[in-house]
Formats: C-alpha cells, sequence, structure tokens
C-alpha cells in the first residue's frame, strides 16, 4: 500500500465514525502513486461505494493529496477495474472461457463462490459486504419496527423457512431497512459460520448483470449466485426499468427458492406500488411475509439519539435528546446528523451540551425542516398524536376514531403544502380528489362548532410549524 494512502485512510479513520470509515473508506483501493502527473485512480468495490465516495468524500482525499505531494493531484474514481488479479478476485472462480475474456472485471463483485480455500485469503466483509456493526443488539426498537425486527430474528434463526421466505422490508430512506437486513446476515453467520451470505444492493447486482453481458460471463454470474444461502438484496425499486437485470433476478429468485435458500429484498414502497418492475417479478415477492418500517415515535426517536450519543460516549442530557426528537421526525439519518452537528459544535467551542447549545447549533437545520412539511410528516404527526398507525389514514376503515382524523390530516396537508386535491388523495390511499375536498370543508366547518376538534387543530399546527 502506498504512503500516500496510508497517510489519507489514518485521516479518514480520525476524521470519521469507525462505521462510516469501515463502510466507505477502507474498501477503497488506490493505484497510481507512481506517476501523479496522470493523477491518481481509486478503485472502489461495487458503484454504491463509488457513488457516496464521490458525493461526499471525493473532494477532501485531493486536498489531502495535494498537501501530501505539494502540487494539485486530479483523483479519479473507478470501478472494479484491476490491473492484476488480486486475492480478492480469484481466477479459479471462473470457467475457462470466461477467464479468456478478462475474468478480473467479473470477478470484482460476484465472482466469490463457495470455494473455502480462496475464501481464507478474504476479509469476511469482501466476502459477504456485511456491515459487522449493523446487529440485532444495536437496533433501537419501537412500534414503528418491532414487527419488523421480530420477523427477521425468526429468519435470523432459521434462513430458508417456507413461512418467511421470501421476505420483503419496505418503508421509507432512513428508517434502518439497511441495518436490519444486515443483522440478519450477522446472525446467520455467527450461528452458522458455512452458510454463504451476501448483501447485495440492486445496483450492484445491476452491475453484475452488465459486466456478465459484457463479458459473456453468464454461467459465472447464475453459478456464483446460484450458490449462496442467504441473498439480502438492498432497494431493488432501482430495478425500475432494468428489463434483463429483472430477467436475470427472476430465475435466480427462483433458482433460490425452489432450492430453500433464504431470499431478504428491502424497498422504499409496498411490491405493488413499485414502478416499471415486473408483475411476475411482484407476485413472487408476494410469496413470502411483507414486513413496513414507519417513521420512529417520539420516544424511540429520544431513545436512537441516547444510543448514538452513548457510541460516543457523550452523556446526552433528555431535555436536548427531547427537543432534537421533536423537530425531526422523518428518519434515523436526520437524527444522527442533527446530533453530529450538536457534538461537532460543543467540541468547536467548548462548551457543555444543553439545551440553549442545541437550539444555537441546530438553528438552520430545524429552520429548513420546518419549512419544508410533507404531506408524510403531516401523516406521521397526526397519526402520533390520535395514537394511531400511518396505515390506519390509508386504510378503508370508516369508524370515526380514525375518519376524524384523516380528514384534519387531509386538512393540514392541504393547507400545509402546496399539494394538489387530487395528489392528496393518491398520498391516502388513492382516494378521489372529491374525498379530499369534502375533508378540508367538512374541518372547517367543524373548527367554528366543536372547540375540542379545533383544539386539536390548533396543536397539530403548532407542532408541525415548530
Amino acid at each position: 500500500m502506498s504512503n500516500f494512502w496510508i497517510s489519507c485512510l489514518s485521516q479518514f479513520e480520525q476524521e470519521l465514525p469507525p462505521q462510516q470509515f469501515n463502510t466507505w473508506i477502507r474498501p477503497l483501493r488506490l493505484e497510481g502513486e507512481d506517476d501523479i502527473t496522470n493523477g491518481l485512480r481509486l478503485i472502489a468495490p461495487n458503484g454504491f461505494i463509488l457513488k457516496w465516495v464521490k458525493e461526499r468524500y471525493l473532494s477532501r482525499i485531493e486536498e489531502l493529496a495535494c498537501s501530501y505531494f505539494s502540487v494539485p493531484v486530479a483523483v479519479s474514481l473507478l470501478l472494479g477495474e484491476r490491473s492484476a488479479p488480486t486475492p480478492s478476485a480469484p481466477a479459479a472462480a471462473t470457467s475457462p472461457t470466461a477467464a479468456k475474456e478478462k475474468p478480473e472485471k467479473i470477478q470484482s463483485n460476484f465472482a466469490f463462490s463457495n470455494e473455502r480455500p480462496l475464501e481464507k485469503t478474504r476479509s469476511l466483509y469482501e466476502k459477504t459486504r456485511l456491515i459487522p456493526g449493523f446487529t440485532f443488539e444495536n437496533l433501537i426498537v419501537g412500534k414503528a419496527n418491532d414487527l419488523a425486527r421480530a420477523a427477521s430474528m425468526q429468519v435470523a434463526i432459521n434462513p430458508g423457512g417456507s413461512a418467511y421466505n421470501p421476505m420483503f422490508i419496505y418503508g421509507g430512506a432512513g428508517l434502518g431497512k439497511t441495518h436490519l437486513i444486515h443483522a440478519i446476515g450477522n446472525h446467520i453467520l455467527e450461528h452458522n459460520p458455512d452458510k454463504v451470505v451476501r448483501y447485495v444492493h440492486a445496483e450492484d447486482y445491476y452491475s453484475d448483470v452488465v459486466r456478465a453481458y459484457q463479458t459473456k460471463s453468464f454461467d459465472t454470474f447464475k453459478r456464483y449466485y446460484r450458490s449462496l444461502d442467504v441473498l439480502l438484496l438492498d432497494d431493488v425499486q432501482f430495478f425500475n426499468g432494468k428489463n434483463r437485470t429483472q430477467e436475470e433476478f427472476f430465475y435466480v429468485f427462483n433458482a433460490l427458492i425452489e432450492s430453500k435458500k433464504q431470499i431478504v429484498i428491502s424497498c422504499d414502497t409496498y411490491p405493488k406500488d413499485i414502478s416499471g418492475l415486473e408483475d411476475r417479478l411482484i407476485t413472487r415477492f408476494d410469496w413470502g411475509l411483507t414486513v413496513q418500517i414507519e417513521p420512529p415515535e417520539i420516544e424511540m426517536r429520544v431513545a436512537i439519539l441516547k444510543k448514538k450519543a452513548e457510541a460516543e460516549k457523550i452523556v446526552l442530557d433528555a431535555e436536548v435528546a427531547f427537543y432534537i426528537a421533536k423537530h425531526l421526525r422523518s428518519n434515523v439519518r436526520e437524527l444522527e446528523g442533527a446530533l453530529k452537528k450538536v457534538l461537532a459544535y460543543a467540541s468547536f467551542h467548548g462548551k457543555a451540551i444543553d439545551l440553549d447549545l442545541a437550539k444555537i447549533s441546530l438553528k438552520d437545520l430545524i429552520g429548513a425542516v420546518n419549512r419544508q412539511i410533507t404531506v408524510e410528516g403531516i401523516q406521521k404527526t397526526v397519526a402520533d398524536y390520535f395514537k394511531l398507525k400511518v396505515a390506519d389514514l390509508f386504510s378503508k376503515k370508516r369508524t370515526r376514531q380514525i375518519v376524524r382524523p384523516r380528514q384534519i390530516a387531509m386538512w393540514l396537508a392541504k393547507n400545509l403544502t402546496s399539494q394538489s386535491y387530487p395528489s392528496i388523495g393518491e398520498a391516502f390511499g388513492g382516494r378521489d380528489h372529491t374525498t379530499v375536498l369534502h375533508a378540508v370543508r367538512a374541518i372547517e366547518t367543524l373548527r367554528s362548532k366543536d372547540n375540542e376538534l379545533n383544539h386539536d387543530v390548533h396543536v397539530l399546527l403548532q407542532v408541525l410549524k415548530g
């Protein structure tokens, strides 16, 4: 490993939390230090890491390179191109025909076969792409994810069991889907080390299909994926419009299910609502168990903040945690970002973390969030306020306990967002725009007659506006 890259890794290890460093920076490989006039080349093992590093860390790497070499240095990111075979891409994993057609390219992502002697030369991460820090033990559990966690535990205990195979986990961004499927894989490997487990992001699967097509190595591709005992596929919505990828996954899916191998799939929406996905795949996703992860309730958000602070060896005051949780409601990533900003502000100014410091450090962030009120946020807030599930607002139930909160949520959506009546209706389970219009008019009339309802609406307005 080059001297510059060793220095760069050391710097990032100081700047980033261990989980982020191990996930995004450590898997990178540097080429080109012998002749920096042509720039440096960073090799990413998959498209997901490449995209993430390019967006968040590339400029910092170029800064470090400029400082180290005392001249501006261009740094380019490449996907899986290797100048020579390495232990992480064993030639033995391909057929003789494939080996003649630049097997190093095809092997960079999916040629991790079941050949035990070769596997010993690679790290566990290279073999599985599992993040060790994502476990059931450090997952905060609440009403929003208790069913998903319970089902995931059953899958981890009995992978391939017919009742939960496949398992489909869906929910918005940043709610913990990826954490959960990594936890499944880590638990399976801990108790069944001989199992062949692989985490694959949908974009990486697509890249594997393209690479197999280019190098005419579909036999290798199929042999690898069908050899898995557990396939963890993240963000399947990225298959949208990729017909050849869908076709290949259809065959892999059937082969694994027939062999009683476990498949876990995550997505940002319900299977039937995925656009651009073939019906034959959607119907197969419904064969097993489908579970939803909802945005965390306020108690869960407070617990998450305290857990994250504990991991940083910081005691977070309950008042501060509640303040952050109250204003940032959408997902866990948003909470983590807010907490890091508070910690950084306190460290930089040498001050104790209290409510005043939190308000100052998060002033801009909370202001921006409050200005970006969404229909989804309104639904979550109303559901929390009336002690309902968000799914109740989408349902066809017409009991008074559900109808009135649903109408209030529609009224708030119309008054606090720029959404039209049809788009609001669509967000509430595909309802007609006339239903939304009726709800808005009903709440406007009732506010002048029903003091209790008017009070509820007033409180919700204050909460949503911050």
